[in-house]
């Protein structure tokens, strides 16, 4: 049976993804007066914030819409409600999956929830309400847009706030329960460059019906070739590292609510039933479990 062709709302027509920079964090800088800086923009799927990194830790989530965040070992699916902590001098790009409201509150280093090494490396974090509201509450105006150098205006009373928030903060992130949304890329310094082509390309086109061989041959390999780097560089075979790519494609949808058909269809199935025997065989559980209503 021939696969449904995919319904993909809100999501990009273009072929290839529109660069932007990391949207001026020169402007919106830590410091002690300011300890914990915000800013947020609204971009359009398929836009990708470009590979950079930080002085300081920080943390992205969406306010609305799907966002990717990949680092140089993996790539995460974020929907609303998660939200990704990012230690300082980490390289990651970020891929807009559904018009998105881009959130990113840069944080001291002070600030680190804990001396746990999790926090060495990129989490990413259920957002619970106390959380959420401490994370909307900051103000997002850049340094140059509220000069403010005595301290007692708007820029002053923002600091004030923010030195407020920041010991809340470092506590709700600390008992934030972790969620594992990651699938995993080959490094992108000392992985084969292959292999990395052909997962990126597999996670643009998550709904595409092909084989490894086909993948392969885009990517400049050949299938033994790949199929033997999969286990090599990432420790999986090709067919559970295209499940968990799937799973993590359709665990945002499911999360709005979709319709399971809906999402089968998102991932390239032609059937519900085959859909839901590949995720129960992921996951241990039906995607109706997933669903945020729970409902058919």
């Amino acid at each position: 049976m021939p696969a449904r062709p995919p319904v993909t709302p809100r999501r990009a027509q273009r072929t290839a993804p529109a660069a932007v920079d990391s949207i001026t964090p020169h402007l919106y800088r830590p410091d002690a007066a300011r300890p914990v800086r915000a800013k947020q923009r609204r971009l359009l799927a398929a836009t990708q914030v470009v590979p950079h990194q930080h002085a300081w830790p920080q943390l992205t989530f969406s306010a609305q819409g799907v966002i990717r965040v990949t680092t140089a070992r993996e790539t995460i699916i974020v929907p609303p409600l998660r939200v990704v902590w990012m230690p300082a001098g980490m390289q990651h790009s970020i891929d807009v999956v559904e018009d998105a409201e881009l959130r990113t509150v840069y944080l001291r280093p002070a600030c680190r929830p804990s001396d746990d090494a999790c926090w060495s490396q990129c989490l990413v974090l259920e957002m619970g309400g106390l959380l959420q509201a401490l994370l909307l509450s900051l103000d997002t105006d850049a340094d140059a847009a509220s000069p403010d150098p005595a301290g007692l205006g708007h820029h002053g009373r923002c600091g004030r706030h923010e030195n407020l928030v920041e010991p809340l903060l470092r506590a709700e992130l600390a008992q934030a329960p972790q969620v594992h949304l990651g699938v995993p890329l080959p490094d992108a310094e000392r992985g084969d460059k292959r292999l990395r082509s052909l997962c990126q390309a597999v996670l643009r086109q998550p709904a595409r019906v092909a084989t490894l061989t086909e993948w392969a041959a885009e990517a400049g390999a050949s299938e033994r070739t790949a199929a033997r780097l999969f286990r090599k560089e990432l420790g999986v075979s090709w067919q559970r590292w295209r499940q968990q790519a799937l799973v993590a494609h359709a665990l945002p949808m499911l999360a709005r609510g979709a319709p399971v058909a809906i999402v089968a269809t998102a991932c390239g199935y032609a059937t519900d039933s085959a859909f839901i025997a590949m995720f129960r065989g992921a996951m241990g559980k039906s995607p109706k479990h997933f669903r945020s209503d729970r409902s058919g």
